[in-house]
């Protein structure tokens, strides 16, 4: 199987979705974000583990989509307490509307998600719901903790990584797991599952904080050195604080307390900094380390060789990209 059939059916089901009509105002919202695409990879990702398991995976297309559903009601309302102007090159629902129906596009978004996710048979659904819930919950938390981060001087690489872990990589572990729940796995394997999808998002995440700083401004899709310019606590600048000495401290110290200067010349003075203290490298071992224990992890389901494949194709793909 490969990932294109998971594709077409993924894309047919968000065809087909209907989010309701009256008030236009509460619906549209909604279309508005869902057309606006995406890698879609959680989705991808509970199909992909429903399939190690059973052949019958299209079972598993609603309660996916219920996934992605929920991750992009999360976007909807994450956009208004950031204040984003732009999501996914296009302006944000609070941008092209307002806050008070991005707010409650939001939240039958979430309804919807609940809605979809009782597409999973009657037998795994308690089990499916009560995962999904926690999930849901632990994405929350990640989500203020990222908020009070930025009101905070001494956030610790441990600390990073957990709010990350809540905030992106719950979701991936949770996609993985309910295909397994779906598929009929064991409890052994949905926990491998889980856990190799946690593995995936913290290195799919600390790899966005690395193309933040060194990406391909072309192929990124966003401006590079965004992290930089906003001071965001992301694991290379924790590193970078915590290795500066001397002047070199000195030098990070000031252009983080800045409050007027060029844009470029403080992402160009910042990523110096990272080079002279080797956090680039510190950061691809990090990332080299989540992805090859998530490969572990995949080795260690017992189903054929060939039933991994698209999987391990996928998370090789997420490895290896530019944007």
């Amino acid at each position: 199987m490969t990932t294109k059939y998971f594709v077409q059916a993924l894309e047919e089901e968000f065809k087909q979705q209907q989010y309701g009509n009256n008030p236009v105002e509460l619906y549209e919202p909604i279309r508005y974000l869902m057309s606006l695409g995406g890698k879609r990879m959680r989705p991808l990702m509970t199909l992909m583990a429903t399939a190690l398991f059973t052949d019958d995976w299209q079972k598993a297309v609603k309660p996916a989509t219920a996934v992605e559903v929920f991750h992009n009601f999360t976007l909807m309302h994450d956009d208004i307490m950031d204040n984003a102007p732009l999501r996914r090159g296009k302006p944000t629902v609070h941008a092209k509307w307002n806050n008070n129906t991005a707010i409650l596009s939001g939240d039958v978004m979430l309804v919807q998600a609940y809605e979809l996710m009782m597409y999973v048979e009657d037998t795994q659904l308690r089990k499916a719901l009560v995962r999904f819930n926690k999930t849901a919950a632990e994405v929350c938390e990640g989500q203020q903790l990222d908020m009070n981060f930025e009101t905070r001087d001494n956030v610790t690489e441990a600390e990073y990584i957990e709010m990350i872990k809540l905030k992106t990589s719950v979701l991936l572990g949770f996609a993985l797991e309910l295909g397994g729940i779906i598929g009929g796995a064991s409890e052994k394997s949905c926990a491998h599952l889980y856990d190799m999808g946690i593995c995936i998002g913290l290195g799919f995440q600390l790899k966005d904080d690395l193309l933040d700083v060194y990406g391909d401004p072309e192929k990124f899709g966003k401006q590079v050195g965004g992290d930089i310019i906003s001071n965001k606590k992301t694991f290379m600048l924790i590193e970078a604080i915590d290795k500066a000495t001397g002047q070199t401290q000195q030098d990070l110290n000031r252009w983080l307390e800045a409050k007027t200067f060029d844009p470029i010349e403080k992402v160009n003075a910042v990523r110096v900094i990272y080079d002279q203290l080797g956090i680039r490298q510190l950061a691809e071992a990090k990332i080299n380390d989540y992805f090859d224990k998530a490969f572990d992890l995949l080795n260690t389901l017992k189903v054929e060789e060939e039933r991994k494949a698209t999987l391990r194709a996928f998370a090789e793909i997420l490895i290896d990209r530019e944007v």
